[in-house]
């Protein structure tokens, strides 16, 4: 699996260079979705492996390509991909050329639309969409060397993290995905949400001691807890955990009361959320990315 998806980046060129494709297979995406989604169907996980390659090539022409400090230079790059999401996959239109990233991101869409599941593809291109347009507001942030507000982050981290189309392919590869009306069920709702935070505030911790090294200023969970407080850098890492370990409390709560409330169907969901949060925490232990 892990080696499938790294010649699929190859192909697609969203890594061009030994040193590109070495960074890509330390990431080990395929290690992070089979842990995400151990029961998953091979072609499943194969799609949720791929989409995870997609996020960390993005990612790291984010932070190290300098694209994501230069919203003038990011702006059109997101609107050729926002084009791409437009046409959700449809095989008989064919893409305008839009290079590597754009690629990609319409072949995971033609892949998803083949299982046939259109609502399921409308959540996955709208949270992508969501996802990209965050992307400008972290760059805007950056450029103008503004740290934003401990509540405003947490919103716009849910985004930016791309944890919630990662949800949704791991549903896809689920041998028991959600119903249409399990998936509006307002306490599936909140128990994302909370898998979400954590997932991100869990990859904030992991990842400060490398992005603080190259930006002070980084969009990280840590820094504005610490401009929010004044505290030092060990006080506010301190205050992440503590954050992390209460909404960990928070989230074992509801996940208990929508267990005990609901039926067996929402089970392999429910697991699946909890698979995340479990997954993110010991892939950043094992995983080279943030070394």
């Amino acid at each position: 699996m892990a080696s499938e998806s790294v010649e699929w980046a190859r192909a697609f060129g969203l890594v061009d260079s030994g040193h590109r494709v070495h960074r890509l297979q330390q990431a080990d995406a395929a290690g992070l979705a089979g842990r995400a989604c151990p029961d998953g169907s091979v072609d499943g996980l194969r799609l949720l492996t791929d989409l995870i390659s997609w996020l960390f090539v993005m990612d790291d022409a984010c932070d190290e390509d300098g694209l994501g400090a230069d919203p003038v230079r990011l702006g059109p790059a997101i609107s050729t991909l926002l084009d791409v999401l437009d046409r959700c996959g449809d095989p008989d239109v064919v893409p305008p050329a839009v290079g590597p990233l754009g690629d990609a991101l319409h072949d995971l869409c033609r892949r998803i639309r083949l299982h046939g599941h259109a609502a399921l593809l409308l959540r996955f291109v709208s949270q992508v969409r969501e996802y990209l347009l965050a992307l400008l507001w972290e760059a805007t942030n950056r450029e103008r060397r503004r740290v934003p507000e401990v509540s405003e982050y947490v919103q716009l981290r849910r985004h930016i993290g791309g944890v919630h189309p990662c949800l949704t392919l791991t549903d896809l590869a689920s041998p028991r995905p959600p119903g249409p009306t399990q998936r509006v069920d307002p306490s599936l709702l909140t128990l994302d949400l909370l898998a979400v935070d954590l997932v991100c505030w869990c990859n904030d911790l992991f990842s400060y001691g490398k992005e603080s090294q190259a930006d002070p200023d980084a969009q990280n969970l840590v820094t504005v807890l610490a401009q929010e407080s004044g505290t030092g850098e060990a006080d506010a890492l301190q205050a992440a955990a503590d954050r992390f370990n209460q909404g960990l409390a928070t989230y074992l709560t509801v996940e208990e009361a929508l267990l005990a409330g609901s039926d067996d169907g929402l089970g392999p969901a429910v697991a699946t959320r909890r698979n995340w949060v479990r997954a993110t925490y010991d892939w950043s232990v094992a995983a080279d990315r943030y070394a």
